[in-house]
């Protein structure tokens, strides 16, 4: 991005409503808000306070009325962007906006790019990288647990914690770097226990941010759920009754759905990725063995795992498809046994004890058809993610890649600060290890960035933020 002090304008608000917003910032927004607006107050917007909302007319180069719009004022530094900032309600209607625009750029404006507005707020010192990263979280969250998890970054929590681990790692190294500077005199200003004991309690807190993306990238992105068995148990009716619409295709004939159909739920604010996926059973169909192949796949990424099985089968036939499902580290798997109505009290009952006693699983019984026990369902799917705990606590999670990927190399370096420490390498190789940790914790928060970095950044933002 370039220009930094250009001028710039876009419409900020989705297409479609009844009211459009149009953002127009930098050194000439007033000026020429003054060309293409006039107040019904008779007073220029030049001559007016800042937080201030003025009623009038936008008229085109032939002084014909385009709009009755209400222009609201800011005036550096006390804007989102730092600079002075216009933004223009204006009627909804395509070409309202466009005639706005145009007289706009007529005027000297230029079209804004993604995200540079919010690229001008974090150069003009309002926000850091991380809260900037959090702007466009918030847009695009679509669920309550995304939406806490942006609003808990954007209010700088997240920043205080970094902040934190920074003055305590500078403060490492200029008790390092003082040491070099009396090289001749051998002597010591970081006593090395409490050096020691500083690094491992650093170590510790990056850990602990890092391992909380897995659950930050699930609260954020969806917490993908693969239901699997075999043909004609019940997967696609579970799916087309958890979402109360017929989605997925439902047949008697065995390996109806060969390819994959994904479909999310809310449930109390958390996004459910919901798979249904093919029938697990030998074939010689080339195409129901291609959508077995591509289940299996789904499984590996899939975050939790709901076999289904029929409630009638017995428990040894259950045992041995449920021993058949990959597990992996970090995944979880629940038991469901389907088509309840069709079975006893004491039948299900008696399969349920055998199977817990043999695996410590959660295993339930629902009607599909019936939508009978889905309550219990839902209720499982969401407390084995544990959000309401981590939500409720107030505790930083986790949840961009690049953080993430930011956090694991500090804590890398880190651990080699660690054991240079234990194996009594020099003061100048010890402060090296410790600026590196700096260097990727700065990544995060903008002390340390690159123009390649910020384009990447804010290039996915929507225009107009």
């Amino acid at each position: 991005m370039t220009g930094k002090r250009d001028t710039i304008i876009a419409v900020a608000s989705g297409t479609g409503g009844a009211i459009a917003l149009i953002r127009l910032s930098g050194p000439t927004a007033i000026a020429i808000g003054d060309r293409i607006f006039t107040s019904v107050s008779g007073s220029p917007l030049s001559r007016s306070k800042g937080f201030t909302v003025h009623f009038g007319h936008i008229r085109n180069e032939a002084d014909e009325i385009i709009d009755d719009v209400l222009v609201s004022l800011f005036r550096a530094p006390r804007s989102y962007t730092g600079e002075d900032m216009l933004e223009i309600s204006c009627h909804g209607s395509t070409f309202i906006q466009r005639e706005i625009l145009r007289l706009c750029i007529r005027e000297g404006a230029r079209m804004a790019q993604g995200g540079e507005f919010t690229l001008k707020a974090f150069l003009a010192g309002k926000m850091d990288l991380s809260q900037a990263e959090a702007v466009a979280d918030i847009i695009a969250s679509d669920s309550r647990a995304a939406l806490t998890l942006a609003t808990r970054q954007i209010r700088g929590g997240y920043s205080k914690e970094f902040t934190d681990l920074r003055q305590q790692l500078l403060e490492l190294t200029s008790l390092l770097e003082l040491e070099l500077d009396f090289s001749e005199e051998d002597v010591e200003f970081a006593d090395r226990t409490r050096l020691s004991a500083m690094l491992t309690e650093i170590e510790h807190r990056i850990s602990s941010l890092s391992d909380s993306f897995r659950l930050g990238n699930i609260l954020k992105n969806g917490v993908p759920v693969a239901i699997v068995g075999s043909p004609n148990v019940g997967k696609s009716t579970l799916l087309n009754a958890l979402l109360n619409e017929e989605r997925a295709l439902v047949s008697d004939i065995a390996g109806t759905t060969r390819d994959l159909i994904e479909e999310t739920i809310n449930i109390q604010g958390v996004t459910f990725r919901f798979i249904d996926t093919a029938g697990i059973r030998d074939t010689a169909d080339p195409l129901e063995h291609m959508g077995i192949e591509r289940t299996l796949q789904r499984v590996r990424q899939a975050a939790i795992i709901l076999l289904m099985v029929d409630a009638n089968d017995p428990s040894e036939q259950i045992e041995a498809q449920l021993q058949s499902i990959p597990v992996g580290e970090g995944q979880q798997i629940a038991l469901i046994l389907n088509k309840s109505d069709k079975a006893t009290e004491e039948q299900i009952a008696l399969s349920k004890k055998t199977l817990q006693q043999k695996n410590a699983i959660p295993v339930l019984s629902i009607s599909a058809k019936q939508k009978g026990n889905l309550q219990a369902l839902t209720s499982l799917l969401y407390d084995s993610v544990h959000a309401d705990e981590s939500l409720r606590s107030g505790q930083l999670i986790v949840s961009n890649a690049r953080h993430h990927e930011a956090l694991e190399a500090a804590r890398g370096a880190t651990h080699r600060a660690q054991n240079g420490l234990a194996g009594g390498i020099s003061g100048d190789l010890l402060a090296q290890d410790i600026r590196e940790v700096l260097h990727h914790l700065g990544t995060i928060t903008g002390e340390i960035t690159s123009q390649d970095i910020l384009n990447s950044i804010f290039s996915k933002f929507c225009i107009g933020k």
